[in-house]
């Protein structure tokens, strides 16, 4: 083909605009305005970040959108004469995570050495759009007219809420269907639906007075990430800290658990220490929220009520992943089990509350898993509060997109042993319909993204570009 031919010839530029990208800092901020007073509202970083894309996909002959820097575009028409020709989009985003510490390279700052391409960004995701982007450019150059319009979308927050990208869409309309270059192939056919919702229990702090007192408890940062630590603060007098002192001797003793004690001023602090890790893969982490309520089941506090609500959690929740105990441990044949995470923990004298993050089987419904909790806690005063939902998204093996995509790849590497997967993270896919996500991490690769030293391999970058312009080719075309 001679848009392969044209790719070749792309590569310095390739790496060229990728660099020019990862120069900004394009993480998600708070609004600002312009000099002449045009809201930014993710950030000035990462509106430069935007307008340069923009600006070279502008250079090459496509049009451009900029939906009031919410989010933008890149078009190429199609030819079809029909008024209603449909749009393939390619779903990719420009904002990054921030950079952290850890990097022998300038995070901002992108690094060739040993075959790879150092900098925040260049796998997730600003590596795969410039590929979709000179990809098409190739199609284009190579005198291809196809009869779909082909739409590079830009986002500009989606590690960070999405919210930009629901106005985009509001702004520029969806496309019909598409692929988003955000997780791994060979394809991601399924994600797994999220919910994010608080179990709370209002406390009585008068009927504590007199025993031991919980004062705070606090834990996590994210509903989506296993939290690596935890902090109690109690109230009691010194027989009592003793007595605590003991238990926490004993309990490491048989556990073998991180977790430590030490008196602070009048109070009593106990930390515990996991391992943190993403919501989605809790099983590679160690709850620390699980670790301090299984502790603290073992001495007695005060109030009654808060009691109760250790217990609940220890019976009910515990260390499990998969809410075998909490009634709603769903499963199917595509996704597996469902996926539960405690991410956050913040108690007072008046208020135990926890935020959980659990993903559900894509032929399940939320209401399904509401079910099972409540009726767990029908006969207590626990409740819930619904915070979030994205529903899941998924397209069996029959569907001619999924077979188009799979063989392109297939194709491609020739590698016909990997095969689709339902995954409990959530790209783009979710907010379009008929979208799913087609790469850019190859089987086998180290993933890197949202670590120190992110990096993306030549190799892979120049295979994903050919492999993203054989399938806009296949089905555009």
């Amino acid at each position: 083909m001679k848009y392969r031919e044209k790719l070749k010839e792309y590569r310095a530029d390739m790496i060229k605009t990728l660099g020019e990208s990862v120069a900004f800092r394009s993480v998600a901020s708070d609004a600002v305005r312009a000099t002449g007073g045009e809201v930014l509202p993710f950030g000035r970083d990462n509106y430069e970040s935007l307008r340069h894309m923009l600006t070279v996909g502008k250079e090459m002959g496509f049009d451009t959108c900029n939906a009031e820097n919410y989010g933008g575009h890149i078009q190429f028409k199609g030819t079809d004469a029909d008024s209603d020709r449909k749009c393939f989009g390619i779903i990719a985003h420009l904002d990054v995570v921030p950079e952290g510490t850890g990097w022998d390279t300038k995070p901002y700052e992108m690094t060739e050495k040993d075959g790879c391409l150092y900098g925040r960004g260049v796998a997730d995701d600003k590596g795969p759009a410039v590929a979709c982007l000179y990809a098409m450019k190739a199609l284009k150059e190579s005198g291809i007219e196809p009869k779909m319009d082909i739409r590079l979308v830009l986002g500009l927050d989606e590690e960070t809420g999405k919210a930009g990208m629901r106005r985009y869409i509001e702004l520029a309309g969806e496309p019909d269907l598409g692929f988003t270059p955000d997780a791994e192939f060979p394809l991601i056919n399924g994600e797994m639906g999220i919910l994010i919702f608080d179990v709370v229990r209002k406390l009585n702090r008068q009927n504590g007075r007199e025993g031991l007192r919980l004062t705070r408890l606090e834990a996590g940062s994210a509903p989506n990430a296993v939290p690596g630590t935890a902090k109690a603060v109690l109230a009691g007098d010194t027989a009592v800290y003793d007595s605590i002192k003991e238990s926490l001797a004993q309990y490491i003793l048989e556990t073998g658990y991180d977790i430590r004690g030490r008196k602070q001023g009048s109070s009593y602090v106990i930390e515990t220490v996991g391992h943190a890790a993403h919501g989605a893969w809790p099983e590679l982490g160690l709850n620390a929220i699980s670790i301090m309520m299984d502790f603290l089941g073992r001495i007695r506090f005060g109030n009654d009520e808060l009691n109760e609500f250790i217990e609940f959690y220890n019976s009910c929740i515990g260390f499990d992943l998969h809410g075998e105990r909490l009634g709603c441990a769903l499963e199917d044949d595509p996704s597996g089990k469902l996926i539960l995470n405690v991410g956050m923990a913040n108690f007072s004298e008046d208020l135990a509350q926890l935020t959980v993050n659990i993903r559900y089987p894509v032929t399940c419904t939320d209401t399904e898993v509401f079910e099972g909790i409540e009726e767990k806690l029908a006969d207590s005063s626990i409740g819930i509060v619904k915070n979030m939902h994205d529903g899941p998204v998924f397209m069996d093996m029959d569907n001619p997109m999924v077979q188009q995509l799979i063989d392109t790849y297939r194709e491609a590497t020739g590698d016909n042993e990997a095969m689709p997967v339902v995954i409990g993270g959530g790209t783009y896919a979710k907010m379009f319909k008929n979208v799913l996500a087609y790469g850019a991490m190859f089987p086998g690769e180290e993933d890197t993204m949202h670590q120190p030293n992110e990096r993306l391999s030549l190799e892979s970058f120049f295979s994903m570009a050919e492999i993203y312009a054989d399938a806009i080719y296949k089905i555009c075309c």
